[in-house]
């Protein structure tokens, strides 16, 4: 990697406040984490001459930040907090305050090149609606299991009956968010091409797609990473350890995993063959089923990387 003179800043993000500081500069200051905090931090970046800002995902207090930054101008890199803490113990950057995690992010954003696909903000802004439908299900599940230890007749018809609601909000939250995304043109199309594969229902197109901006323009292996479903080796000299899956976007891989299932037991003839060789090989059932979400992926990538549906022989 060439240096090069692109000024770039780092934001350390909590709640009330946010702490800046500019990369290989003296310059340090803290503005309020909001509107006008924001239209502050613009000013002084701009005076400054930043164009390049880095600021680390802190669970939704960055978003506004984001958003504004980037409607400014300025190319804004969201970092995960395992980038920012693996480049400060590569760099032996142990002390850790609000001023210093600013500094180190400034240090692993210039260091980092920016993503070559734009963010799409009609997909971000899908991805919230998203993650509440991903809450409600969670909420589903809980009840479920709390069902699986209450006897009491009346107990059982109170958790029955949340149930019952929240399997409603769910299924009227998928209506919305697929009315929403059908409403762009482009994410439409997107999504019929994602839907046309045999095992692929709408809630997991509908994650496939807002999860995965990148789909149709990467790799294959680029796509499973991202997904965090591509195996890394662990050998070292004579040792050939098993290998893993790691990193990687939780949520989307939840919903791929959830779908392998029932597709390479009854819906994708692809993807039964595919369980089928594993499992005659000795591979174990989560192994296999793993290979079959990571299929599942490729096969949406191909058909929107070549904008045509799924057919039989495209496995």
């Amino acid at each position: 990697m060439t240096k090069s003179n692109i000024t770039t800043a780092g934001i350390d993000t909590s709640k009330a406040k946010l702490d800046i500081a500019v990369h290989d500069r003296a310059e340090r200051w803290q503005v309020t984490n909001d509107l006008a905090g924001w239209r502050s931090l613009v000013a002084s970046l701009a005076k400054s001459g930043v164009t390049r800002v880095g600021i680390e995902a802190t669970g939704g207090y960055e978003r506004g930040v984001v958003e504004h930054l980037r409607a400014a101008g300025f190319i804004v890199l969201l970092l995960q907090p395992l980038q920012v803490k693996a480049f400060g113990r590569v760099h032996l950057r142990r002390a850790k305050n609000d001023a210093l995690d600013a500094i180190l992010i400034a240090a692993c954003a210039a260091a980092v090149d920016p993503p070559e696909i734009a963010p799409d903000p009609r997909l971000t802004e899908l991805a919230d609606y998203l993650t509440f439908l991903e809450q409600i299900e969670e909420d589903i599940k809980r009840f479920k299991n709390r069902l699986e230890h209450i006897d009491e007749p009346a107990l059982r018809r109170i958790v029955n009956s949340d149930i019952a609601r929240l399997k409603a909000r769910k299924a009227a939250q998928i209506r919305d968010i697929a009315k929403r995304l059908r409403g762009h043109g482009d994410l439409a199309k997107r999504l019929k091409l994602v839907l046309s594969i045999p095992g692929i229902g709408e809630r997991t197109a509908l994650a496939i797609v807002i999860r995965m901006p990148e789909l149709g323009c990467v790799s294959r292996e680029e796509a499973a990473a991202l997904a965090g479903l591509a195996p890394f080796a662990a050998d070292s000299g004579q040792h050939r350890g098993q290998r893993k899956i790691a990193g990687g976007r939780s949520r989307l891989r939840r919903s791929l995993f959830a779908a392998a299932l029932p597709a390479a037991f009854r819906w994708n003839k692809a993807l039964v063959a595919l369980y089928g060789r594993l499992t005659a090989k000795g591979k174990a059932h989560n192994a296999a089923l793993i290979a079959c979400a990571r299929k599942l992926l490729i096969y949406a990538n191909t058909v929107v990387q070549r904008g045509t549906p799924w057919t039989e022989n495209a496995a």
